[in-house]
């Protein structure tokens, strides 16, 4: 159904968050509301579908190289395929508009089986409207083909929203009514997200559903949302870590829940927590350079507002009964180990006594769990340290054992993916944990303290919004 400029803008209100009187909802309830590829079992053969595919990939020589993004895809394909649908999937590559698809085309084809030709020019970036030619090949396709249009990232209005604020809305809502109504009456009236990663605000996961007559969420997506994350919400041990200190919402989102018993953290999380827990205790700690005003650019600075939301946060953690596992040794940036950090200094890895203290808090929570293991969930997302550097390794490497001892325990062992995932395979094997998600921000997003855009933008379509 078209959307008009002035819908688009009630639309972008709450996608971007500005809207006070929009629905705060729970994951499940957002799951609840969205439809499942299952329910467009009786679109008939020679309907075009747009499908928002996980395209983000780097294929290898060979399948299963490079390419597990593309190999989600394919059940939801197939299902397609077996109807007679014509599916158009599009997506991104990479952030800069110059990345191309054509090797992502080519190596889909060689997963699903059959030819997928990429369309490279498909937008009129003047106009926001689709190139005639492009709507023309769409228009000639065969029953069960499958085609690819190039990098939505190449097109500026794809990128418009990932800095928008209240105030840009008003502007931006015409080109982008423009951007979905032509997209439904040229390419598709059917949308399926199958690109589970896609968290961002792009416009062909947060706009294009508006206009379209019916949406569904993908079954790789299905599964990954309504089955281990879902089983994420309930954890009972949460390992949190990066350099990120944004992170500290969606790890309060994550306590607010009340289901964590123990908590463990390294990175700049552990540094804001461990400075609040000091100044809870009337004492001091300091942090280093990450407090330091003159580092405030750097990505591992601490404002001063996050160390009163991580005192904040712990003292409502420690009402909830949630034991805070902090760090109480370093290696600093000059590889010593120690106690404590200096003006100068950035903790760049946990220490030996904070390995240890690690690895007793996980033995300690095993045996709590001996007799109920099966119904114990662990929760572990981002590394302890400046990983990439052997120096600096250690702490990483040690605890992916640890995520094995837990695993072996019987407990259900959940990797959020990002560069937890990546310790994972560099340092462990892919049976060492019971999941590893394949999106770091999108599982963030989902377990945190703001809703997946793309499920807002589904659940708010599938409602008729």
């Amino acid at each position: 159904m078209p959307v008009s400029a002035q819908n688009m803008e009630r639309w972008l209100r709450i996608i971007l968050r500005v809207d006070m009187d929009a629905p705060r909802l729970t994951l499940r309830e957002y799951l609840e509301d969205i439809p499942k590829q299952e329910s467009l079992s009786d679109l008939p053969s020679g309907t075009r579908v747009l499908v928002r595919g996980d395209v983000d990939a780097k294929p290898g020589p060979k399948i299963g190289e490079g390419d597990i993004r593309l190999r989600s895809m394919k059940e939801t394909l197939e299902f397609g395929r077996a109807r007679g649908w014509v599916q158009i999937i599009f997506g991104h590559i990479g952030r800069k508009p110059e990345g191309s698809l054509n090797k992502v085309a080519a190596r889909l084809g060689e997963i699903v089986g059959c030819p997928v030709p990429l369309i490279s020019d498909w937008l009129d970036p003047q106009t926001n409207s689709v190139l005639p030619a492009a709507a023309e090949e769409i228009q000639k396709a065969a029953p069960g083909s499958i085609i690819m249009l190039e990098n939505t990232r190449k097109y500026e209005i794809e990128r418009v929203l990932w800095d928008a604020q209240a105030d840009d809305i008003p502007k931006l809502a015409p080109a982008l009514a423009t951007l979905a109504n032509d997209v439904a009456e040229k390419i598709a009236k059917v949308y399926v997200h199958e690109a589970f990663s896609a968290g961002s605000l792009d416009s062909s996961s947060v706009v294009i559903p508006a206009a379209m007559d019916r949406v569904a969420l993908g079954k790789y997506a299905e599964g990954e949302f309504c089955g281990p994350l879902l089983q994420c919400l309930d954890a009972q041990m949460v390992i949190f870590s990066g350099v990120k200190i944004d992170k500290l919402d969606d790890l309060e989102a994550m306590i607010d829940r009340g289901r964590i018993r123990y908590l463990i953290t390294a990175g700049s999380l552990a540094m804001a927590l461990k400075k609040a827990a000091a100044e809870i205790d009337g004492k001091d700690f300091c942090i280093g350079v990450a407090e330091d005003p003159g580092h405030a650019e750097k990505p591992y600075y601490i404002p001063r507002e996050r160390v009163v939301q991580a005192r904040s946060m712990f003292i409502d953690g420690r009402a909830k009964g949630i034991q805070f596992v902090l760090p109480i040794d370093f290696v600093l940036q000059d590889g010593r180990e120690s106690d404590t950090i200096g003006p100068a200094d950035q903790q760049l890895d946990i220490g030996p006594k904070t390995r240890k203290l690690f690895e007793d808090t996980v033995t300690k929570f095993i045996e709590e769990h001996r007799s109920d293991a099966a119904s114990a969930v662990v929760f572990h997302n981002g590394v302890f340290g400046l990983f990439e550097d052997p120096r600096f390794e250690e702490g990483t490497r040690h605890f992916m054992g640890q995520l094995k001892r837990m695993k072996d325990a019987g407990m259900k062992v959940f990797v959020g993916g990002g560069e937890g995932g990546t310790a994972l395979e560099k340092y462990g094997q892919p049976d060492w944990v019971t999941h590893n998600f394949t999106a770091g921000g999108t599982v963030l997003n989902a377990l945190g303290s703001a809703p997946v855009p793309y499920l807002v933008a589904l659940r708010l379509a599938a409602r008729g919004w």
